[in-house]
């Protein structure tokens, strides 16, 4: 089979590492364009794809015949304009998260994928792909450890960038715990409320951090969150289940422990990258795999619209400080 011939759109720090990722682990796939309007991004990611091809457009990209396959890396707010002429063009698409930044423009993508008669998007919430939420999945489905009761999470970042704002928040981050939550439980966010402990005094001053936020699920299962951005420390993603007869807890950093001078330790995590290194190469192999085969292997267009509406929901329980259903349209036979 030939390899997948890949267009990368956005050469950020997203796309960039896919795009490493692609060229240097990934079987049975190349990374034939980089599209991406900035030269000094697009030169820097070319000289780690050997024989790609720029553009500046999705649409030249699409036009060239070296391209099978889309996957989107840029920020969310431009998704739906490459996505919509990709879905046109009938190629599979893995688009990072989220599908778009809001449910209406969600929506728009839902049409014009089932206007062309099969699923095409996979959306890039790469939990899913951690070996150790598989594992929890697993274990909350056998009913092993009794009924799932509730879920505590804790989502930290050591610092963030001035660029990135309140809403960032939960479009950007607890985006993921929405994903995961669903995924774990089989049951959708119904509801979302968002506290606020003392504010953090090391973190940016347009910012109001860390949250607190409930999530609420139709089975009944409670999963609170800790968003902290300005931890300091290093990158943490931890999640503790509790069952009627047991904790189950995922996300302690790995590797070695060191005792000396009276005190044992670890090193921590301080991005992302290294955290779900794993999973990401899961993620892409798997969508490599499904793409060849006309299939997609992962979270569906309809998963991405369900986060964009709890993720709408979530920022105005943010603003507010009141709980605030999250309102769903009815799901669509195509993607039942």
């Amino acid at each position: 089979m030939d390899d997948l011939r890949i267009a990368v759109v956005g050469a950020g720090m997203m796309g960039a590492d896919h795009i490493t990722r692609i060229t240097q682990r990934i079987v049975g796939a190349t990374v034939s364009a980089v599209v991406e309007p900035d030269a000094g991004r697009a030169a820097a990611a070319i000289a780690n794809a050997p024989g790609a091809q720029h553009f500046t457009a999705i649409e030249d990209a699409l036009a060239s015949a070296v391209v099978d396959a889309v996957l989107i890396a840029t920020p969310g707010q431009f998704h739906e304009p490459v996505l919509l002429p990709a879905i046109e063009a009938g190629l599979p698409i893995l688009c990072e998260k989220p599908l778009t930044p809001d449910p209406e423009s969600s929506l728009r993508v839902l049409k014009a994928e089932q206007k062309g008669g099969r699923k095409l998007i996979q959306v890039g919430f790469m939990r899913r792909f951690d070996k150790e939420y598989m594992q929890l999945r697993e274990l909350i489905a056998s009913g092993d450890a009794g009924a799932l009761l509730a879920l505590r999470c804790a989502h930290r970042n050591p610092a963030v960038p001035d660029s990135y704002t309140n809403p960032m928040l939960i479009n950007d981050s607890v985006v993921h715990e929405i994903d995961i939550v669903r995924y774990l439980t089989d049951s959708p966010v119904t509801a979302i409320e968002v506290k606020r402990p003392r504010r953090n005094s090391l973190s940016p001053a347009h910012l109001d951090e860390p949250i607190l936020v409930l999530l609420e699920t139709d089975q009944g299962v409670l999963a609170d969150v800790e968003m902290n951005v300005s931890v300091q420390f290093g990158y943490q993603v931890r999640t503790e289940a509790v069952f009627e007869r047991g904790i189950a807890e995922i996300g302690r950093t790995g590797g070695m422990t060191l005792w000396q001078d009276g005190r044992y330790g670890h090193a921590e995590h301080v991005s992302f990258n290294t955290r779900f290194a794993e999973a990401y190469d899961a993620q892409i192999q798997r969508w490599v795999r499904a793409a060849q085969a006309g299939a997609i292997d992962g979270p569906s267009a309809w998963d991405g619209y369900l986060v964009a509406a709890a993720c709408k929901a979530g920022v105005e329980a943010l603003e507010t400080g009141r709980r605030v259903e999250v309102e769903y349209a009815a799901r669509p036979s195509f993607y039942a």
